[in-house]
């Protein structure tokens, strides 16, 4: 290992979000040097972390703790013990002035829809499902063929577009798999009947899909609070996490070890001496900082992605509305949801008589919303609100607006084609750099994804070799937000049984979320009880 030091490590990272993060922390706990860079000065946790505004703290997104790999769990609670809390999961979809409960309860939907308009979708259906499209190309061709015409434009058109930026029909179908693989029209109305006679006794009985849990963990003070443990972590135990340094540049020398060079807040240049690399950076921007310039940056450079805005507003309520969140399906205003951050957390907003609310705007970088004025932006939150009846505009008293670029990667028609080139030719010439994470590969991996893709790739630094194939996380296309929490015993990207067993995880698994002392714990109760 080379001698430890900020400037010479066994392992430099670059990115210090979940993945990072989760990366630097078992990497630490063996034992290897590690310097990661963050090009935030003030925050880790990437699109995980969690902002505070005069006492107010918000997410960028809002990220429920829940994960079938037991190893996740583990380390979730291994990093974060006493700080969970367990929240009643509420959200509901904003639909021509109405709102439809999430998961559907199916009177309230037949009532909304009117009976014209529900037989319409029935029968729409029905014709999908006798004559299906067997050319499925676009996320559009997919959606039509699961659920019918009438309900993708009612349900997945609007807000599906408001999100990415483009025509459904412009879409990966590989989108869709991913995100909403298995949810049932079938099931979706038989769970519905079921909770409106009051018959479904088991949380989303009947619904073994995606987003349908009906509680979930949540740190006490927002996801941030796990990375800055990590951080803490990480940084206790003698490494490094250089804030407010920026990824510049990247190159091997003849003995195979990485100089990688960064730019810090003030200007001045770092340069990390590393026997490994491990990158979370967007795959665009580090195939153009590899010197030499790789063949597949050109390719790269068509990697697409979609940014993102949250504008959290202070209102005058004591009680705004019980949804953690509501889906916005509605193309009178531009906000796509709209989060309510007391409902993640009682803790998170420090006055009971102001609620804090975060309205979520998609954008690309460099737009006319992304361009607006804090203050602009505000005022659209505020009369958006008001259209949409859940706040009168007076009653606002503050503002906030974070922006965060490369929040989505883009699914369209050439991604796969030039994330596969990128990937076997860096793999290809450089078996010691390393990606991972949501950005770094280019895949739309939720946290607990995002962090098997760094535990995976710690296990082949350790091995010497890529023992894992860490492409094959979320590979499979499903959602992982049904059945038990860390039920998954064995982790899904195995290449053998005994390269699992390497992995198999030592630590118990709490059976219920840890208690803090008696005298911290008032906190933690209010938000339990809620």
């Amino acid at each position: 290992m080379i001698a430890q030091g900020p400037n010479s490590v066994d392992v430099a990272i670059i990115g210090a979000g979940p993945a990072g993060l989760t990366a630097a922390y078992l990497l630490t706990q063996k034992g290897y040097s590690v310097t990661v860079i963050e090009k935030d000065e003030r925050y880790v946790g990437g699109i995980s972390r969690t902002v505070e505004v005069d006492g107010y703290r918000f997410d960028i997104g809002g990220h429920r703790f829940f994960s079938k790999s037991k190893e996740v769990v583990d380390l979730w609670n291994e990093i974060l013990p006493n700080d969970f809390i367990q929240r009643p999961r509420m959200s509901r979809i904003y639909y021509e002035g109405k709102f439809y409960s999430y998961p559907l309860r199916a009177f309230e939907a037949l009532f909304n829809l009117g009976i014209i308009r529900s037989t319409q979708c029935m029968i729409s259906y029905a014709k999908a499902k006798l004559n299906p499209n067997t050319n499925v190309r676009s996320f559009q061709d997919w959606t039509i063929n699961q659920f019918g015409e009438k309900l993708f434009s009612i349900f997945f058109k609007t807000y599906t577009e408001k999100v990415w930026g483009m025509p459904c029909d412009e879409m990966s179908a590989d989108w869709a798999a991913q995100r909403i693989k298995g949810l049932s029209l079938g099931a979706a109305v038989l769970d519905g009947l079921k909770r409106s006679f009051g018959f479904n006794k088991k949380p989303n009985d009947g619904m073994e899909t995606k987003t349908l849990l009906e509680t979930f963990r949540y740190p006490r003070l927002g996801p941030g609070m796990m990375w800055d443990a990590a951080r803490d972590y990480v940084v206790a135990n003698g490494n490094h996490v250089l804030m407010g340094h920026r990824f510049k540049q990247l190159a091997q020398d003849s003995n195979g070890n990485w100089r990688l060079s960064a730019t810090a807040s003030d200007g001045n240049e770092t340069v990390i001496a590393a026997k490994h690399v491990i990158s979370s950076a967007p795959m665009r921007e580090l195939s153009a900082r590899i010197h030499p310039l790789p063949q597949c940056s050109m390719p790269a450079m068509n990697l697409r992605y979609r940014d993102f805005l949250t504008v959290a507003l202070m209102i005058k309520s004591d009680d705004l509305f019980p949804d953690n969140w509501i889906y916005i399906h509605d193309s009178k205003v531009q906000v796509g949801r709209v989060q309510n951050f007391r409902s993640w957390s009682p803790e998170m907003v420090p006055d009971p008589s102001i609620a804090c609310v975060g309205l979520e705007y998609f954008c690309f970088e460099n737009d006319g919303l992304w361009s607006s004025s804090d203050a602009d932006l505000i005022e659209l939150a505020k009369s958006e609100m008001a259209i949409l009846g859940l706040c009168k505009a007076e009653d606002v008293v503050g503002g906030a607006v974070v922006r965060q670029e490369k929040a989505y990667p883009v699914y369209d028609d050439e991604y796969a084609a030039n994330v596969e080139v990128m990937r076997t030719e860096l793999e290809s010439l450089y078996p010691t750099l390393h990606m991972v994470g949501r950005n770094g590969m280019h895949r739309y991996n939720n946290q607990d994804h995002a962090m098997m893709t760094a535990m995976l790739t710690v296990e082949n630094i350790v091995a010497g070799s890529r023992v894992y194939n860490i492409w094959n996380v979320n590979e499979d296309a499903e959602y992982h937000e049904a059945g038990d929490e860390g039920s998954k015993q064995a982790i899904s990207a195995r290449v053998s049984e005994d390269q699992a067993a390497a992995l198999e995880s030592e630590r118990e698994v709490p059976r219920r979320i840890a208690k803090g002392t008696q005298s911290d714990d008032q906190g933690r109760k209010i938000g339990r009880a809620a």
